[in-house]
């Protein structure tokens, strides 16, 4: 298959009819107790990280019934991400309200990242600005 092929098929501009690319082994996806990864080195970061307790969770919940999962992950010692942009406005309050209890009922925190997200950090975890602290006292940053 020529290059200009192979490029139109991938933009879906001809049918890809070419069988000599797949292999039977792939096309059925990863066996039930494998992970799909595609760069090892992911997997041995996972494994490490689930043994050093050092995961953050990122959730963007669907409606108020997710909130959930993100208490279940909060009280296992997890900091989440919330992600609220898909949710709509009331349902969102009510997600932030109940994190706003967990947290407070846990003795963790919540923090605006973005507009809609939301990182709740557990009591043992501390958020560090990303400000130098120069600039964060009013330092000296004139450029020029």
């Amino acid at each position: 298959m020529g290059s200009v092929r192979k490029a139109s098929a991938w933009l879906g501009l001809v049918d890809d009819n070419d069988e000599r690319y797949y292999d039977d082994e792939y096309a059925e996806g990863p066996e039930p107790g494998d992970s799909w990864v595609t760069n090892p080195r992911v997997r041995v970061a996972d494994e490490a990280a689930q043994d050093q307790g050092t995961r953050i969770a990122t959730v963007t919940p669907d409606g108020f019934r997710d909130a959930r999962g993100i208490g279940e992950l909060f009280r296992d010692g997890i900091p989440v991400i919330v992600n609220l942009t898909a949710m709509e406005p009331s349902d969102a309050k009510r997600v932030v309200d109940f994190a706003a209890g967990l947290t407070f009922g846990l003795r963790g925190s919540i923090e605006r990242v973005a507009t809609r997200v939301f990182l709740l950090t557990p009591a043992d975890y501390q958020v560090v600005s990303g400000e130098p602290i120069s600039r964060a006292n009013g330092g000296f940053f004139n450029q020029s």
